[in-house]
C-alpha cells in the first residue's frame, strides 16, 4: 500500500466544532443506520491530568456492535444506552496536553472515537483498554496504517496467531472472514509464516481477492457449504483455525481439526444480530482429538503491541503484507461505515477518515 498521510490545518480554539455519533435505539436485529445518529456536542475543556486531542481516522470495528444490544454479553463492556455515544480506536493529534510525554502536534492512538475531538483521561479508558492511549512513531508509517495494521486490529491477529494458537511453520490454517479486517492480517502473517492457509468469505469476489490478492492457497464462499470445501481444500485436516463467528463455522472446524489442533476465538458474529448462534454440537471432538480452544481479548495483550508493531510493519516494508481500506469520508459517514461493515460489504480495514 502506498499511503500518504494528511492533515487538516490546526484549528483554534474559537472556530472548533465537536460531533459525536450516539445510539438513537436499540437494535431490532441487524443494526441500521437510522439506528445511530450524528449530533453536535460540546467542546470538551481542557482539564487537568488530561489530554485534548483531534480525531484524525477512526477503526469501525465489528466489536462495537456488542455494546448496542439491551444486554451485553457478560464479562464484556456494558451496553450503551439510547442517547449515549459510541466508542472505538482512533488515531488523533494532540492539540493540548497535561500529561507528561504527550504535547501538541504528537500523533496518538486512543479509544474514544465516534467524535470530532475528544478529551482523554489516561488512566481511565473508554474500553478499558489499559495503556491504549499511546504516543505513535510517526516513522512506522502513515495513519492509515496505524489505526489497523499497527493497532488494535494488527495485535488481534498477531496475538491470536502466535500466543493462542502458537503458529507453527507448515500448520494447515483457516481463517474465517479473510477478507476482513483482522482476517486479512491474519491470513497474509500465517502464509509470510511458512502456512497453507485457507480463508473464507461471503461472497465470490472476496474469494477471488483472497486467492488473487492475498495469495492464499484455497480460499471458498462459506455460504455455498462447509463441509465440502474444507474436505477438499484441506484433504488431512486443520491444525489452527482463527474463529471470529462460531456456531456452525466452529462446529466445521471441530469437525476437520487434526489431533492437537489449536482454536482461536477472537469473536461470534453470529450471535452479534441479537440472536445467540445454536452451540456446535460436536464440542466432544476438542476431548477426543485433545484440541486447545482459547477464547482472548486483544486487550490482554497490549503490553506485546510494540512487539507485534515491529513484527507486522517489517512484513508491510518487505511487502509480504499488503493493506486494503475501505475508507469513508467524515463522521456523518460513521453510521453507514459501521451498517457496511457488520454486514460484509466491505473488504480489508473500515475506517473513517475524520481529519
Amino acid at each position: 500500500m502506498t499511503s500518504t498521510a494528511t492533515h487538516a490545518p490546526t484549528t483554534t480554539g474559537r472556530d472548533r466544532v465537536n460531533r459525536e455519533v450516539r445510539l438513537v435505539r436499540h437494535p431490532d436485529g441487524a443494526l441500521a443506520v437510522d439506528d445511530l445518529e450524528v449530533v453536535p456536542t460540546d467542546m470538551p475543556v481542557m482539564a487537568p491530568g488530561n489530554v485534548l486531542i483531534r480525531n484524525l481516522l477512526l477503526s469501525v470495528d465489528a466489536a462495537t456492535r456488542l455494546r448496542l444490544d439491551p444486554v451485553s454479553p457478560p464479562g464484556y463492556l456494558p451496553a450503551l444506552k439510547p442517547g449515549e455515544a459510541l466508542a472505538g480506536m482512533v488515531v488523533g493529534e494532540v492539540v493540548e496536553s497535561d500529561v507528561p510525554g504527550f504535547e501538541p502536534g504528537d500523533l496518538v492512538h486512543h479509544d474514544l472515537g465516534y467524535r470530532d475531538y475528544a478529551l482523554v483521561d489516561p488512566g481511565n479508558q473508554a474500553l478499558g483498554v489499559a495503556g491504549s492511549l499511546s504516543k505513535l512513531d510517526r516513522e512506522l508509517g502513515p495513519p492509515e496504517l496505524q489505526v489497523g495494521l499497527l493497532g488494535m486490529t494488527g495485535l488481534t491477529a498477531w496475538a491470536g496467531l502466535f500466543e493462542v494458537a502458537s503458529l507453527k511453520p507448515d500448520d494447515v490454517v483457516w481463517i474465517f472472514a479473510a477478507a476482513g479486517a483482522v482476517g486479512s492480517v491474519a491470513a497474509q502473517v500465517a502464509k509470510a509464516h511458512g502456512c497453507r492457509v485457507i480463508g473464507s468469505a461471503g461472497s465470490a469476489e472476496k474469494v477471488a481477492y483472497l486467492t488473487e490478492k492475498l495469495g492464499l492457497d484455497g480460499a471458498f464462499n462459506w455460504r455455498d457449504g462447509l463441509d465440502g470445501p474444507l474436505a477438499e481444500l484441506a484433504p488431512d485436516g486443520i491444525d489452527v483455525y482463527f474463529d471470529s463467528v462460531g456456531g456452525d463455522h466452529l462446529r466445521a472446524a471441530l469437525a476437520h481439526m487434526r489431533p492437537y489442533g489449536r482454536v482461536a476465538l477472537c469473536g461470534a458474529i453470529a450471535g452479534y444480530d441479537g440472536q445467540p448462534p445454536v452451540a456446535p454440537d460436536n464440542l466432544f471432538a476438542a476431548t477426543t482429538k485433545d484440541l486447545n480452544l482459547r477464547g482472548f481479548l486483544a486487550g490482554t495483550f497490549a503490553d506485546r503491541l510494540p512487539e507485534a508493531r515491529r513484527h507486522l510493519a517489517d512484513l508491510w516494508e518487505s511487502g509480504r503484507l499488503t493493506l486494503d481500506l475501505a475508507r469513508y469520508e467524515g463522521l456523518e459517514s460513521a453510521p453507514e461505515a459501521v451498517v457496511d461493515m457488520l454486514s460484509g460489504r466491505t473488504t480489508g480495514k473500515c475506517v473513517v477518515a475524520l481529519a
